[in-house]
């Protein structure tokens, strides 16, 4: 169990923007900040972060919550796993006691194979470091290729024995069940024999975006034609290489931070880059790219830079990945290395400034490197020239950004030397392709039409008392404390027996009017929970004068801060749409604090004497005559306070 100090102190320590600012790349909204969700394949913003607040919400998917509600959400960590996560980046020592067989038992599948591919890990690096046969294999290996010792410890690569269960005979020592070894794919269950999966490899612990251990990938040392040259983890419940990037750990913050995102094949590519000094660097594995690692990428920047060695054999395939990025609605250029050098060996055999140099000045966006590339294939020959040209608009119509689309045409047209009339019939043409595609793939989807009677449409009712105590929750937390001149009318009748109202002013602090309000009308809330979070808000107000948001939510219970953030971050949705850059001034909430916690009380009021007027009205058909007067009376009177509170409401300024 982790001591609640240690707790309390993450909560202190933490920044909600920072650690989520390792995860999704986030744009100054006001005073808020906004990006792409991290939960849904979205092209605009939906998510938003509040750091005077210190929560975030997804509006997309409708998750929201605190720093550690974030960590959980996106790196499926349980609660403890979260606060180390946490402590780790801040650098809070833990203080915990040990867990008990009980306690261990009951850690999930999920987190099981996490922490067996972290024991791998250690494994793995211990033995590279530490014995004879990684030393003198392992070890030698990484330094031929020029890999330092610092390297070799920030990337924890390793090395496993060339024997056939070294690894596995460990693990089954140190207590990890054979199950969870062979689902995570270190381990090969044939019948009573075991074997582990990466004998005689050196070991790249592929990791996620957090800095966990998802999976593997080992390289044979070995001149065997038979065995594979890398070899990767299965798939697993933590490890789908379609959704991996290696390097993206190390590479989040540069990412982010220079705004653009190299793009290579190879796990020795991107550690050569980053030993030169270059750290905005991922790798695919060596897999062909997916929608999945491109968003990945996405929520970090929207400019890749793809680098590809000299070897133009397989160039013509990778670009197939270009379209996909260009898809998915980003900035792409391509650099090319000279003939025989890949990035790996390019980056051993130059300095940083010369890396850096060389990557600046032959970095081409995509539409000049395809048209250099298919116009050195055609070579003057007029078809393969026209299939080029196609091959290029082909490319223009993944962009989803209509003024992109046109500014590209324009450039292939000065390029190629053909009209912009051509291309943009020849870009249309394609587009209605894809439409036609798309919506005959629709409809071959679609079941066969049934004549079937129309479902009756349920209206769902507005619950009107939910509303207004989800409004009174709100205003405690934005303006509780906040002192206001309130006025109230005080009902007096004069000698004709005419109804007048009487203004009084009051200066009292938000939290006290609606708790005396409330109290004076007997009002309880229906809803349980707002009722707790109620008390607990006015019992914070009574006793420190003022509710730091962040402190407060940071110490409910999970679903309570849930339901907080919900209210909290309701308004600041309408930021995503930037309305003042349409020149729509929207008026500020707190200007008017004073009348938005009068109508909600007087409306909440209005709503209890409604119900009491419903509930009395039901009963007079099934009481005795003598008690039935005395009802009818009690309904004139609410009538009466009805219309009191009507008139009340019309003179709320």
């Amino acid at each position: 169990m982790i001591a609640r100090t240690t707790i309390d102190q993450v909560f202190e320590t933490a920044r909600v923007e920072e650690v989520i600012g390792d995860f999704v790349q986030l744009k100054k909204s006001g005073s808020n900040f906004k990006g792409l969700s991290p939960f849904s394949d979205e092209r605009t913003p939906s998510f938003m972060v509040s750091p005077v607040k210190q929560i975030w919400k997804d509006f997309s998917s409708g998750k929201g919550g605190n720093v550690v509600a974030f960590i959980m959400e996106h790196e499926h960590f349980s609660y403890p796993e979260a606060i180390r996560y946490l402590a780790k980046k801040y650098g809070i020592e833990i203080e915990e006691t040990e867990q008990t067989d009980e306690q261990k038992e009951q850690a999930s599948e999920r987190e099981s194979l996490y922490l067996v591919s972290e024991f791998a890990k250690d494994y793995f690096y211990d033995t590279l470091l530490n014995s004879e046969q990684g030393k003198a294999i392992g070890k030698t290996y990484f330094k031929e290729r020029g890999f330092t010792e610092e390297t070799i410890n920030k990337f924890k690569l390793g090395y496993s024995p060339d024997t056939w269960d070294a690894f596995t005979g460990h693990a089954l020592k140190n207590g990890y069940q054979l199950s969870y070894l062979e689902k995570t794919g270190l381990t090969i269950v044939k019948g009573e024999k075991q074997f582990d999966r990466f004998k005689g490899r050196v070991m790249f612990p592929i990791l996620s975006l957090s800095g966990r251990v998802l999976g593997f990938g080992g390289r044979i040392l070995t001149n065997d034609k038979k065995a594979a040259k890398y070899l990767n983890s299965p798939e697993s419940d933590i490890y789908h290489k379609s959704k991996v990037l290696y390097g993206i750990y190390h590479a989040k913050q540069t990412i982010a931070k220079e705004d653009n995102c190299y793009l290579v094949e190879g796990y020795t590519d991107v550690i050569q880059f980053a030993q030169r000094g270059i750290h905005n660097v991922v790798s695919s594995s060596g897999t062909a790219l997916t929608p999945e690692q491109i968003r990945l990428i996405n929520r970090l920047t929207k400019n890749i830079t793809v680098l590809f060695d000299g070897d133009a054999a397989g160039l013509r395939a990778s670009l197939r990945g270009v379209d996909l990025i260009l898809e998915q609605g980003m900035n792409v250029k391509i650099c090319t290395f000279p003939e025989g050098e890949d990035p790996d060996s390019f980056a051993k055999n130059n300095s940083l400034e010369e890396l850096t140099s060389y990557l600046y000045e032959n970095a081409q966006d995509f539409i000049n490197f395809k048209a250099s590339l298919l116009a050195n294939e055609a070579k003057g020959d007029p078809i393969k020239k026209a299939e080029t040209i196609r091959d290029m608009i082909f490319s223009i119509s993944k962009i989803p950004d209509g003024i992109k689309r046109e500014v590209y045409i324009k450039e292939c047209s000065r390029i190629m030397d053909i009209s912009e009339e051509v291309l943009f019939s020849t870009l249309a043409q394609l587009l209605q392709k894809e439409q036609r595609d798309a919506s005959k793939k629709s409809k071959q989807e679609q079941k066969p039409m049934e004549v079937v009677p129309a479902e009756k449409q349920v209206v769902k009712k507005v619950d009107v008392q939910f509303q207004l105590e989800r409004k009174i929750i709100e205003l405690l937390l934005l303006y509780g404390s906040v002192e206001e001149d309130f006025e109230d009318l005080i009902l007096e009748a004069s000698d004709s027996g005419e109804i007048t109202f009487k203004p009084e002013k009051v200066t009292s602090k938000v939290f006290e009017k609606v708790y005396l309000d409330l109290q004076e009308d007997e009002i309880e809330f229906a809803n349980i929970e707002f009722k707790e979070l109620y008390y607990d808000i006015i019992n914070t107000l009574n006793q420190q004068q003022e509710l730091k948001v962040d402190a407060f939510v940071n110490k409910l219970q999970p679903e309570k801060a849930t339901a907080v953030t919900n209210i909290l971050m309701d308004e600041e949705k309408y930021e995503l749409s930037a309305w003042d850059r349409k020149e729509i001034h929207v008026k500020k909430k707190e200007h008017s604090i004073p009348q938005m916690v009068m109508e909600t009380i007087l409306n909440l009021r209005r709503h209890f004497v409604n119900s009491k007027i419903s509930e009395l009205a039901g009963t007079i058909t099934t009481i005795a005559e003598e008690e039935r007067q005395t009802v009818l009376q009690d309904v004139n009177d609410y009538n009466t306070l009805r219309m009191v509170l009507s008139e009340k409401l019309r003179r709320v300024i």
